[in-house]
């Protein structure tokens, strides 16, 4: 069968011929893959950045966005049957029988470090014609969303942030029950990329003003879609930090989805009082930059800030995204389609993976 892997020693990136893998465990189940979602982590694997082929392997299967359709399933599988539509988790627990997160199911919160990451660290990954996983670590999708489900993990990280703010913000008496806040509560949104729109979604849907803010003008297909769902769309082009901060007063939240460390301690000094901000990005190496760290150390004790970062996300994460997705479909149809910029075939991988990104979000497709 077909794959895109990554030869870090060889530094190459190549479409190979692997064999079809088979189910080994009762629990196992074979999938057959329909779309692979590429991402920003893809293409600093493609320019051997990070990325680390499974033990006894020169080479990484790339992928961890996937949507697949069920073909086998072991003889203990239960909740899964031949037809289904899943989407497969990323992230995979350390051996370590003393990490508690691990052994509770929440590799998200590793103590170790010796975690794998399917298509990233040491597992292979989605950009290939079938796969075999354990059904632990697979999520049903529901067949509504066979157009569309390829944005459930990128979505996982944005369910991951807000849940850990909700219990964050649980400490203020006067915060509102559930997870639904008033409209006079303000996020700001860092990056108008997959990610910070499907985060915007998020927090439209939940009851949040909110701003996004990226570098894309105000006529790009990102800032139509951050518009369509109701945010409000503040382009760096032309607006500074200061003149964002004029038109959101108090701000609540900054969830950043750029890995731009410049942009995202720039922004620091305007959270508001009682704030969050949330890091997801993963800035590469650069130059070092200027901070107003006595300003930032300043606000953050006298306006009980919170600052925290989030990674890869649970089981329940994906399962809040697929019902989160079905929600925005319902919604704002139009806008959640339009963040799929293309699907090419898997033999066009370099389009997606090797050049620099395009539109929103670009999508391989695999041959039934």
């Amino acid at each position: 069968m077909k794959a895109v892997a990554v030869f870090p020693g060889a530094r190459s990136v190549r479409l190979i011929d692997v064999p079809e893998p088979r189910l080994r465990k009762a629990t196992d189940v074979k999938l057959r893959m329909l779309e692979v979602g590429v991402c920003g982590t893809d293409r600093e694997i493609a320019s051997f950045q990070y990325g680390a082929p499974p033990p006894g392997s020169d080479f990484l299967i790339l992928g961890h966005e996937s949507l697949a359709e069920v073909v086998e399933t072991g003889k203990k599988v239960r909740a899964l049957k031949r037809g289904d539509l899943v989407v497969t988790t990323v992230r995979r627990p350390c051996a370590g029988t003393r990490c508690r997160p691990c052994r509770a199911g929440r590799p998200d919160f590793c103590l170790t470090g010796e975690f794998t990451e399917r298509g990233i660290k040491k597992e292979h990954g989605y950009m290939t014609e079938y796969v075999v996983d354990d059904e632990r670590w697979l999520s049903r999708v529901p067949a509504t969303l066979r157009s569309v489900g390829v944005l459930v993990e990128p979505l996982t990280i944005a369910e991951k942030a807000l849940g850990e703010v909700w219990q964050i913000q649980n400490r203020l008496p006067w915060m509102p029950a559930g997870e639904k806040v008033s409209s006079r509560f303000k996020a700001v949104v860092l990056g108008a990329g997959p990610v910070g729109l499907l985060g915007a979604m998020a927090l439209v849907a939940k009851g949040f003003r909110t701003f996004v803010y990226s570098r894309e003008p105000l006529t790009s297909p990102n800032a139509e879609a951050a518009r369509a769902v109701g945010a409000a769309y503040v382009s760096a082009g032309t607006d500074t930090l200061e003149s964002l901060v004029k038109k959101t007063g108090n701000i609540d939240l900054v969830y950043e989805a750029t890995g731009a460390a410049r942009l995202s301690f720039d922004m620091m000094p305007h959270l508001g009082v009682n704030g969050v901000f949330v890091f997801t990005g993963i800035p590469g190496i650069k130059c070092p930059i200027e901070v107003k760290a006595e300003l930032i150390m300043k606000n953050m004790v006298l306006k009980n800030q919170v600052l925290f970062g989030t990674v890869n996300a649970d089981p329940g994460a994906f399962r809040r995204a697929t019902a989160d997705l079905t929600l925005f479909l319902r919604r704002w149809p139009k806008a959640v389609r339009s963040l799929i910029t293309s699907r090419s075939p898997v033999e066009n991988f370099a389009a997606s993976v090797l050049a620099p990104p395009a539109g929103i979000k670009n999508v391989l497709t695999f041959p039934s």
